[in-house]
C-alpha cells in the first residue's frame, strides 16, 4: 500500500510539510509506503475547460507546461492521497486549487480513477479560516468518490512561522490520530 502526500504550501518544509510528515510517520509505522511531494517553487495553472482529457481518455491533462500530469499519475497509483495546504485568505493555495481542479476533471473523464481511494486533507493556519480550507479540500475527495477518515479534531494546526505548528499540542495529536485512522482504513480496504 502507498500514500502520496502533496504539500501545496509555497514554503518547502514549512508548517504544512511538518503536519503532513506527522501523518506520514504514523502510516510508516503501520508498514505503509509514503511519498511527500512539495509544490513550493512551482506555478500550476487552473483547469482551462478544454475537455481534451475527455476526448483523449489517456488519464492526462492536455496542459503539459507544468508537472500536474506527473502528480495525477502519482495519485492514480496510490491507495491513499493526502493533500496539505496552509490557509491563504481563508482558502487553499492557488497551486493546490489548480491541482484539485485539473486532477478532478481528468479523473471524472477517465473512469473516475480516484474512486474508493482513501483521502484526507491537512491544514496549517496562522489563526483562523482553516475550517473553510478543510471543507474545500474535502469536496475534492467527495466528488471523486473517495473515503475520508476522521481524526480527534479537525485536521489542522496553528502556526505562522516555519516550525510554530510544533507548539500546537492538540494539532500534533490530531495529525497522529489521522495517520492511525488512515492506516486502519487502508488496511480494511486493501489489506
Amino acid at each position: 500500500m502507498k500514500v502520496v502526500a502533496l504539500n501545496g504550501s509555497s514554503r518547502k518544509d514549512g508548517n504544512t510539510a511538518i503536519l503532513l510528515n506527522w501523518v506520514l510517520d504514523e502510516l510508516k509505522k503501520e508498514g505503509i509506503e509514503t511519498e511527500l511531494i512539495q509544490l513550493a517553487g512551482e506555478t500550476l495553472s487552473g483547469c482551462k475547460a478544454c475537455y481534451k482529457c475527455a476526448e483523449n481518455k489517456n488519464q492526462k491533462c492536455a496542459v503539459v507546461n507544468d508537472r500536474v500530469n506527473e502528480y495525477i499519475a502519482k495519485m492514480r497509483e496510490a491507495h491513499g492521497i493526502l493533500l496539505g495546504s496552509p490557509t491563504y485568505i481563508s482558502d487553499m493555495t492557488a497551486n493546490m486549487k489548480a491541482l484539485i481542479e485539473r486532477s478532478t476533471i481528468v479523473s471524472r473523464n477517465n473512469g473516475d480513477m480516484f474512486n474508493r481511494k482513501v483521502g484526507a486533507a491537512v491544514i496549517a493556519a496562522r489563526r483562523a479560516g482553516a475550517t473553510h480550507v478543510l471543507s474545500s479540500m474535502n469536496y475534492f475527495f467527495l466528488i471523486n468518490q473517495m473515503i475520508i477518515p476522521g481524526s480527534s479534531y479537525w485536521n489542522m494546526a496553528i502556526g505562522r512561522n516555519p516550525g510554530e505548528v510544533k507548539n500546537d499540542v492538540e494539532g500534533i495529536q490530531t495529525m497522529k490520530t489521522l495517520g492511525q485512522n488512515m492506516a486502519w482504513l487502508l488496511k480494511k480496504i486493501y489489506g
